[in-house]
Order: C-alpha cells, then sequence, then structure tokens
C-alpha cells in the first residue's frame, strides 16, 4: 500500500533519473519534486550530467570491460603483459619540464609507462559514464575510502583535496594492476567534467611526467617511491596538468 507521506530515499531520486523507479512509486516521487524544489534542481543537475556524459560516452559504455581490468586478476599469480598494441594507442607522450617533477632515480621504462597508463585510462573511460555507481566507497567516507584502499594495496594511498581546482571528491574503488592491486580515485567539477588518479606499485623507484592521449581522453604518468600515478581526464591538457600538479604537490606533502 503506497503512502505519499513517506519521504523519497536518495536512492530513490537516482532511480528515478535513471528510469529505474518502479511504476507505482512514480508519482509519489513526482509530488514529492513539486513540493521540494531543492530535491528537483539536484535531479535536474543529475539529469544535465548523464545527458552530458551519455552524449560524450555511449560509445564506450557499449565495449566490454577490458580484460585487464577483471577483479579475478586480483587473485591470479603476478605475470608479465605484452602491451604492443598499447603502443600504437597511445598516440603522444614527452617528458614533463614543470618544475619540482624532476626525475629521482632510474629513467623509467617505456613498456612501464605504456602498462600503468592504458590500464589508467581504460579503467577512467570505463567508469567515469556511471552516473549512480561510478565508485565503490564514497568521498562522504574519505578516511575510510583511505584506510580501507591502504590495506589492500599495500602502500599509504591518500586522496588529495582538489577543491582548489573545483572538483569534489566523489569516492574511489579497488582495481587490478599489472601485478596486483591498484587503488582508483574519482572527482568531478561543477559542470559534471570527470578526473580519476589511478596508482599501483612499479618496480620503478621514481620518474618525472610523460603525457599519453587515446582519443579524447588525455593522462599524465609518473612515479614516485615504488609507487605509479596516473591523472586521467579530457579534452584540455591545460587544465590536466593544474589538476595533476595539485595531486602531485599534495601526494608529496604527505609522505606517502
Amino acid at each position: 500500500m503506497n503512502d505519499r507521506n513517506i519521504p523519497v530515499t536518495e536512492d530513490e531520486l537516482h532511480a528515478y533519473v535513471d528510469g529505474e523507479l518502479p511504476a507505482e512509486r512514480r508519482a509519489d516521487v513526482e509530488a514529492w519534486l513539486a513540493a521540494h524544489p531543492d530535491d528537483a534542481e539536484r535531479v535536474q543537475s543529475w539529469r544535465t550530467m548523464a545527458e552530458m556524459l551519455h552524449a560524450r560516452y555511449d560509445s564506450v559504455a557499449q565495449e566490454s570491460v577490458p580484460a585487464r581490468l577483471e577483479l579475478e586478476r586480483l587473485e591470479r599469480r603476478p605475470r608479465q603483459w605484452l602491451y604492443g598494441a598499447a603502443a600504437a594507442v597511445l598516440v603522444a607522450f614527452v617528458a614533463g619540464g614543470t618544475a619540482g617533477w624532476v626525475a629521482h632515480g632510474a629513467a623509467n621504462a617505456p613498456s612501464t609507462f605504456q602498462r600503468l597508463t592504458a590500464d589508467a585510462l581504460d579503467a577512467h573511460r570505463l567508469y567515469v559514464v556511471e552516473v549512480r555507481h561510478p565508485v565503490e566507497v564514497g568521498g562522504n567516507e574519505r578516511d575510510h575510502l583511505q584506510a580501507w584502499l591502504t590495506r589492500r594495496c599495500g602502500w599509504t594511498v591518500f586522496a588529495p583535496n582538489l577543491e582548489a581546482s573545483g572538483l569534489k571528491l566523489v569516492g574511489g574503488r579497488l582495481l587490478p594492476g599489472p601485478s596486483g592491486p591498484a587503488s582508483f580515485l574519482m572527482y568531478e567539477g561543477a559542470s559534471g567534467e570527470r578526473y580519476t588518479i589511478y596508482a599501483t606499485k612499479t618496480e620503478t623507484g621514481a620518474t618525472q611526467m610523460r603525457y599519453a592521449r587515446t582519443d579524447k581522453d588525455e593522462a599524465l604518468f609518473w612515479a614516485e617511491r615504488g609507487v605509479g600515478y596516473v591523472v586521467s581526464g579530457g579534452g584540455d591538457r591545460e587544465r590536466l596538468t593544474k589538476v595533476a600538479q595539485a595531486v602531485y604537490d599534495q601526494v608529496e606533502k604527505s609522505g606517502t
């Protein structure tokens, strides 16, 4: 039996936007939105963001999950992966020259750069299209998210504060890396733009910044203290560089 006085939950609002709300509850939600303009405004912003994401990424959303991102890999014995195709896909990469981003150790082997960047861009393209389930743990649980990923990944995972760059932490998830777990953090701007930070252990101690691009998505890679980082975004290299620099600076200050 329906009761129109029952408050509408956040999950119901998301289900309404996604077209997944049970038919018998739809009229109640619409009545609620008519009486609660703040919620109506949120719903409209979600719809606008969803339309923008679908317009840009629908073709990607129809693709199958890349084998390298299957969670079963976390249980497999590490092995060597060949990424000859990645070299052809990563159109351009150059050494970064920004002050402070200077290598402290041996130069990074191209295969490491290609492997981690390919994984990071695949993950970015796969999850930025999600409106309702882009992450496993939400940004409102920042401390829990950092502790959980730190425990699973084996190094201190730090979620930078990027509000100065106009980005809010959406949350994160655990992913398989080339030879073990990888952390994956997602951030979102007011216009719906999304940036992600992918990190996993690497044999390379430290490197300078390197740039990669696949289609409309771009990434900046570096390694520090045996962990490789890839910050991914789309469309604006200057904006990506500023975001990556903010991530780099905060990770350095955190000592992770």
